[in-house]
């Protein structure tokens, strides 16, 4: 596979075997990392946000989902459908999926599918991993990966905390919500109420007015967040 880095993969199957076998396959492609496998569409439209990968490998015919449907979620990733069925080609083709292939899969039509992803992503523009922001201490490089939530700071609303995935905080001077939300990757955070953000990755299970994070806090109880009655719609369509 020729490619200027390595590629991260999830794979969505519901019939095990076949599942296993694609995974098998793919482990034997240089530079391909498997980052999960999944046999429920559920389970992986509930987590791919947590996630760091590159592409999806799925299958089509599913219950309760089809392939389809978790495409057009995960629209920003680059798609490979693989599947016993050949009716399905064009619409595969329709939104605009990499490649189509037939089940029994072979390791050479596999690497086949995988240059392409290969090519398209070595042609994507880079994207923005960092921003650099005022602080309270001078400028800083902040990673985006690195936040779990930002919150409004108690002695100047016009100032934001934000809160690192390594317990650090950090104090951005003079820059709003509105301001942030333009500088940070819009697939991975998102505004919940008046006085926060949060990274996606922190969502454990939320109902119709909290939000369970999977952070703890020093008594080793989950962090909750409020969901506010103005976000909620965003809220539900982006993780729904």
């Amino acid at each position: 596979m020729r490619s200027e880095r390595n590629l991260k993969c999830i794979l969505l199957d519901d019939e095990i075997p076949s599942l296993r076998f694609l995974k098998m396959l793919c482990e034997q492609i240089p530079g391909l990392e498997v980052v999960k496998t999944f046999n429920d569409p559920a389970i992986l439209l509930r987590e791919y946000g947590t996630l760091s990968f590159d592409f999806c490998i799925l299958d089509i015919e599913m219950p309760g989902f089809n392939g389809f449907d978790v495409a057009r979620e995960l629209k920003d990733f680059p798609i490979v459908f693989s599947t016993a069925y050949k009716q399905y080609a064009s619409d595969a083709y329709d939104i605009n999926a990499v490649d189509y292939m037939r089940k029994p899969i072979s390791l050479q039509r596999l690497q086949q599918a995988i240059m392409k992803v290969a090519q398209i992503i070595d042609n994507q523009p880079e994207i923005v991993s960092f921003g650099q922001f005022n602080t309270n201490k001078g400028k800083t490089i902040l990673y985006f990966d690195q936040i779990n939530y930002v919150q409004i700071a108690e002695v100047d609303s016009r100032d934001k905390k934000v809160y690192l995935a390594d317990g650090s905080i950090i104090l951005l001077k003079n820059i709003s919500f509105d301001k942030l939300m333009e500088i940070l990757p819009v697939q991975d955070f998102i505004r919940i109420n008046k006085k926060e953000l949060i990274a996606a990755k922190i969502v454990k299970f939320f109902s119709a007015d909290e939000i369970t994070s999977n952070l703890l806090d020093p008594q080793a109880m989950p962090i909750l967040f409020n969901l506010g009655e103005s976000y909620k719609r965003m809220f539900f369509e982006k993780f729904s």
